[in-house]
């Protein structure tokens, strides 16, 4: 069933069109001229508008040339009288998708109704395959969720009880916690599941650029804009758009931001024509926001409209129990692309992975379960091969969340000793020196000082090189760059690095 919006001035016209379109199970709108059917775009988003080619006022070219100035891919139907079809082929040119010659069968304009309808639809499946070309505005893997333990059973139960819903999300939690499988999951569990799900990194683009790819831009908006180009509001209607990292969207762009979440209405850059549209929201952070919203950088208001209904996505060290399930899913993933037999861990790597922290979370593990997948040369894969991509520094107990005093250090062969830390020099108090491997206690040591031990050693194993260090870790570049940046303004690390 498509939307279809009739445009004819005179009533018995506009009744008899809707009825044979209406009989073939479409929905039909209809409008009085051409004034009206702009409207008539605007609030209901049709999928192909039949107009009359001759109306009083604006005619049925002044509507297609309006239309094209709002939305150049809208396929238009003109109804013209048999004297007038050089007129309508004239308007096929200007961008017209078909005509039709008065008196028409049922038949002939249901079919010309429904080619254009499938037309359309082409052109916005292509409009969103260019969307997922580049790697900052791209069509969201289709990955699923893993994990049948206590923790992952109550964040799937409230995960479909907000699928069920048209409110706003806010996802948070670590980075590598699976928060785009999340809003993935939530978008194919809801009643958009049939429309687009499109995602977009707020800080991986300029404002500039940001404002563009999200709310479009006219021809000639800015230097190097040579065509409209629509933007992920536009291109999601009817289905999901993702926010990944809202804490970085500029201030530029948060109330712009914000009246699309309250109204569902924006303007493209360069126009002063307010288009609305019909797109659930879906924001991840891993930063908290309400300390953003104290320290001035987000909009308290914005942060409201964001986390209407907010969830926590559980760290790895939060659900030990599904480590075994995840790896096999991601030995099994590999297995299939590269076209073998999955390999499997054996049980004494399985200990190893599940006493080591992840501070880079489930990304992290998929790493480590790719790199064993593709290196080990037996089907059976073993401790001591996985054993010294973990750093012994960030090895930890299941149940010990905090470390006092001690570390555990995982051995080659898989065996457990739990040592003192040590400075470089043979001592074991409490605070190590800044050397390579060693990490700085306090007495405790919280799951956030391991994290960053380990990306401070690190970076110092791979001489600062940052992309060698992200892929080491298990994380994105940006990811890394983020935590650096935030803990030199803190003064937690060192400047230098």
């Amino acid at each position: 069933m498509a939307k279809v919006l009739v445009v004819d001035d005179k009533e018995m016209m506009r009744d008899s069109v809707a009825t044979i379109l209406g009989r073939r199970g479409h929905a039909v709108v209809v409008a009085a001229g051409g004034e009206q059917a702009l409207e008539r775009i605007a609030e209901k988003r049709p999928d192909v508008v039949v107009t009359d080619l001759q109306m009083p006022g604006m005619s049925g070219l002044d509507l297609l040339a309006a239309i094209r100035r709002i939305d150049e891919d809208l396929p238009v139907v003109f109804m013209t009288a048999y004297g007038s079809v050089e007129t309508a082929v004239e308007a096929m040119r200007d961008g017209a998708f078909d005509y039709v010659t008065k008196p028409f069968g049922g038949d002939e304009l249901g079919i010309s109704v429904e080619r254009a309808v499938e037309h359309g639809r082409l052109r916005r499946e292509n409009d969103l395959l260019k969307a997922a070309a580049g790697p900052p505005v791209a069509i969201a893997s289709g990955n699923r969720m893993v994990g049948r333990g206590p923790v992952m059973s109550v964040v799937r139960e409230r995960l479909e009880r907000i699928a069920d819903s048209h409110g706003t999300v806010l996802i948070t939690g670590e980075s590598g916690t699976g928060k785009e499988v999340a809003a993935r999951f939530i978008h194919e569990s809801s009643p958009r599941r049939e429309g687009p799900f499109l995602a977009i990194n707020c800080a991986a683009l300029s404002v500039s650029l940001l404002e563009s790819e999200l709310f479009g831009h006219e021809k000639g908006a800015f230097t190097g804009a040579d065509k409209l180009r629509k933007g992920r509001f536009e291109l999601a209607d009817g289905g999901t758009l993702l926010l990944d990292e809202i804490s970085e969207i500029p201030p530029e762009l948060q109330a712009k931001l914000l009246r699309v979440l309250q109204e569902r209405t924006f303007e493209r850059v360069g126009s002063s024509q307010t288009r609305t549209v019909d797109v659930r929201v879906i924001a991840t952070t891993n930063r908290d926001l309400e300390s953003e919203v104290d320290a001035g950088r987000f909009r308290g208001d914005l942060f409201f409209r964001l986390n209407v209904l907010p969830i926590e996505m559980p760290s790895l060290r939060a659900r030990p129990e599904d480590l075994g399930e995840l790896a096999g899913h991601f030995l099994t993933a590999v297995g299939a692309r590269e076209g073998r037999a999955p390999r499997r861990f054996d049980d004494d790597a399985l200990e190893v992975l599940r006493r080591y922290a992840w501070p880079g979370n489930v990304r992290e593990l998929q790493n480590i379960c790719e790199r064993a997948a593709v290196l080990a040369t037996d089907e059976v894969i073993s401790a001591s091969l996985v054993g010294p991509w973990l750093p012994p520094m960030n090895a930890t107990s299941r149940s010990a969340p905090r470390l006092t005093g001690g570390v555990e250090i995982e051995l080659a062969g898989g065996s457990i000793e739990s040592k003192p830390l040590t400075s470089p020099t043979g001592s074991s108090e409490g605070t190590a020196g800044a050397s390579e491997g060693w990490l700085a206690c306090d007495g405790q040591l919280t799951l956030a000082d391991i994290e960053r031990e380990t990306i401070v050693a690190t970076l110092k194993r791979n001489s600062g090189h940052r992309q060698k260090s992200a892929r080491a870790l298990g994380i994105g570049v940006r990811t890394l760059g983020l935590k650096l940046k935030k803990w030199k303004e803190d003064e937690i690390v060192a400047a230098d690095l």
